[in-house]
C-alpha cells in the first residue's frame, strides 16, 4: 500500500523537519520522500485536520489478560486499543495464566500477535510462575525474543536469586527488572502512609517498603556490575537515590507511570478502586519531584502501566478490589496536559533503546513507524473513549489535551476514523 500524508507537521526534535509542515510519500512501508506539496498519483491520501505526525510512540509496560485472564482483556482487542491510542510498540508484562517463563510461552505471544500494527516485545519473568522460589529459563526466552526480564509488580525476596540473574543475564546483554516493595512492610496496605491513610482509616504502605528494596537491589547491582531497571518509583526518596547511583556510574535506569505524574494519595479520599495501583500514589511533595526527575533525565522513561480488572473486581468493598488501572486510551492526552508538545513526544518515543528495540527515525529511506495526532483538541475523557475491555481507568472524566489520529507500522495502517 502506498500513502501521503498531507500538511503533516512533523514533531521530531532530531529532525531537520522539526515543526515544519510537510506531505509525506510512504511506499511499501517505507518513507520515501518528504517535500512540499508531492504530487498524487494512485497513493491513498492521509488527511486530518491539524495533522501532526512524529515517530512512533512507545509504552514500556503493558498488561492484557490472555492467556488466563481473556475476560479482563484479550490480545486482539487489547492491542486494537493500543494502535488506536497511538503506540507501535509495547512491552507485554507476564502476568499471564499460564505465566510467560519459557521458551514456548514467549514464543506463542509472538505467534499470537505477529499480524498486529502495534509491535509487542514480551518482557520474560526471572523466576518460574512469578513465585520467586527458582529461576525461570532466562536464556531461552531471550533466544525466543524476550527484551527483559521482571517477575511483574512481584519483589524478589531471596536476594541471592536477585544475584544470579543479574550476572547471568550479562552473558547476552540482558536486562533484569525490579518491581521494588518489602511486602512484610506493605502487608495489607490500601494506599500511601500519611495523615490522608489515618484519616480514612486504610492501613497504609510506606515509603520504605520501596526504598528499603530499592536499596539492596542498588547494592546487588554494585557487585555484581550488572545493569537494572526500575519501572515505576513512586517516591522522592527512591527519585534521590537512583540519581545518586547513576552519579557513582551504576547501570542503573528507572521509569514512572502516568497516574503517578498527575495524581496523588489524595484522588483516595473518594474510595475510587480505580485509584488503587501499586505503587500506591503519594504525596504532591513526591508527585513533583518525579516530574522533575523526568524533565532532568534521572528518569528514563514513561509508561501507562495499563493494567485492566474486570469489574467483578474492581467494584466491590475497597479493601478487597484488586490494584490495577487502564491507561492507554489516555496517555496522550494526559502527558501533554502536563509537558509541552516536544517533551511529550519525547517521552512517548523515548527508551526502546534500554530494551535493545531498534529505534524508529522519521527520515528517507527508513520504515514508516509513525503516529497521526492532533495536539490541540481539549476534550472530557469518559467510558465512551476506552476500547478496553474492561473499564477500570482513573482518568475517567479528566480535561485531556490532544487526540490520536492513528499509526502507521510498515505497510500496516490504523486510524481512530476506521
Amino acid at each position: 500500500m502506498n500513502l501521503i500524508l498531507k500538511n503533516a507537521i512533523i514533531v521530531d526534535s532530531k529532525s531537520k523537519f522539526h515543526f515544519q509542515k510537510k506531505d509525506i510519500l510512504i511506499e511499501s512501508g517505507i518513507i520515501k520522500e518528504i517535500d512540499n506539496d508531492i504530487k498524487l498519483n494512485d497513493e491513498k491520501v492521509i488527511s486530518f485536520k491539524n495533522l501532526h505526525v512524529s515517530n512512533g510512540w512507545f509504552d514500556s509496560s503493558v498488561s492484557f489478560g490472555e492467556p488466563g485472564f481473556e475476560e479482563r482483556e484479550t490480545l486482539e482487542n487489547g492491542l486494537k486499543a493500543s494502535s488506536k491510542s497511538g503506540f507501535t510498540d509495547i512491552i507485554l508484562n507476564p502476568n499471564t495464566n499460564p505465566v510467560i517463563d519459557s521458551h514456548s510461552s514467549v514464543s506463542h505471544i509472538y505467534k499470537k500477535t505477529n499480524n498486529s500494527a502495534t509491535k509487542v516485545h514480551v518482557l520474560g519473568s526471572i523466576t518460574k510462575q512469578c513465585l520467586g522460589d527458582e529461576m525461570a529459563e532466562l536464556y531461552d526466552m531471550h533466544i525466543a525474543g524476550a527484551v527483559a526480564f521482571g517477575d511483574y509488580k512481584k519483589t524478589l525476596n531471596n536476594s541471592n536469586i536477585m544475584r544470579i540473574a543479574l550476572d547471568y543475564v550479562q552473558s547476552f546483554n540482558g536486562l533484569i527488572m525490579s518491581y521494588p516493595c518489602d511486602f512484610n512492610l506493605s502487608k495489607e496496605g490500601l494506599m500511601h502512609e500519611g495523615e490522608i491513610s489515618l484519616n480514612l482509616g486504610l492501613k497504609g504502605i510506606p515509603e520504605i517498603a520501596e526504598t528499603s528494596i530499592l536499596a539492596r537491589n542498588l547494592e546487588i547491582l554494585e557487585y555484581t556490575n550488572g545493569k537494572i531497571h526500575f519501572p515505576f518509583i513512586s517516591c522522592e526518596k527512591s527519585l534521590n537515590m537512583i540519581r545518586k547511583a547513576k552519579k557513582n556510574g551504576l547501570n542503573v535506569t528507572c521509569g514512572v507511570s502516568i497516574a503517578h505524574l498527575y495524581y496523588t494519595e489524595e484522588s483516595l479520599i473518594s474510595y475510587n478502586s480505580n485509584f488503587k495501583i501499586f505503587p500506591p500514589l503519594r504525596t504532591k511533595k513526591d508527585r513533583e519531584a518525579l516530574r522533575k526527575g523526568l524533565l532532568d533525565g534521572t528518569i528514563d522513561l514513561v509508561s501507562s502501566m495499563h493494567e485492566p480488572i474486570n469489574i467483578e473486581n474492581k467494584k466491590v468493598e475497597f479493601s478487597r478490589a484488586i490494584e490495577g488501572s487502564i491507561g492507554l486510551e489516555s496517555f496522550f492526552g494526559i502527558l501533554n496536559n502536563i509537558f509541552t508538545l516536544e517533551k511529550t513526544i519525547s517521552f512517548l518515543t523515548n527508551g526502546k533503546n534500554l530494551f535493545n528495540i531498534k529505534n524508529s527515525k522519521l527520515e528517507i529511506g527508513e520504515k514508516a513507524c509513525l503516529t497521526m495526532f492532533c495536539p490541540d483538541t481539549i476534550y472530557e475523557f469518559n467510558e465512551k473513549d476506552i476500547i478496553s475491555k474492561s473499564k477500570n481507568c482513573a482518568f475517567i472524566n479528566s480535561s485531556l489535551k490532544g487526540k490520536v489520529f492513528g499509526i502507521i507500522n510498515g505497510e500496516k495502517l490504523v486510524t481512530n476514523s476506521e
